[in-house]
């Protein structure tokens, strides 16, 4: 059995949907990317860059492969293929008491897998 925060995510994540993501995100979210040097703080910005890996990573090839729960935390390990390029990485996930994701961090490897990912990612957040 899943945590809630967890189950709902992995819903979204098969569903894309932003709406239940946007209710999922605490209003003080802390996302960090692979590829972005500072933090990103703010449910905007969260849902805007998960909104993005959803649509860049969330294709068919995109599946959690490992998991691991803490009380109040997660890694769920995943992979994906871009352009041919295998992506081995992990949502590192954490919830507030209220079951919303105050912090979400993306750690991706290999090397070539960050550069695909980096600019998949760019072209959607400049995309209208």
């Amino acid at each position: 059995m899943y945590p809630e925060a967890i189950r709902r995510w992995r819903e979204i994540a098969k569903t894309h949907d932003s709406a239940s993501l946007e209710t999922l995100l605490a209003d003080d979210v802390v996302f960090q990317s692979p590829v972005v040097h500072t933090p990103q703080r703010g449910k905007p910005i969260t849902l805007k860059y998960l909104v993005a890996a959803l649509a860049v990573l969330g294709g068919e090839t995109f599946r959690y492969v490992g998991e691991w729960f803490g009380e109040s935390s997660a890694v769920l390990e995943f992979v994906a293929t871009i352009d041919g390029i295998e992506i081995n990485g992990v949502d590192i996930i954490g919830w507030n008491a209220e079951g919303r994701i105050d912090r979400f961090k993306v750690m991706v490897r290999p090397l070539k897998a960050i550069g695909a990912l980096h600019q998949a990612m760019g072209a959607k957040l400049t995309s209208p």
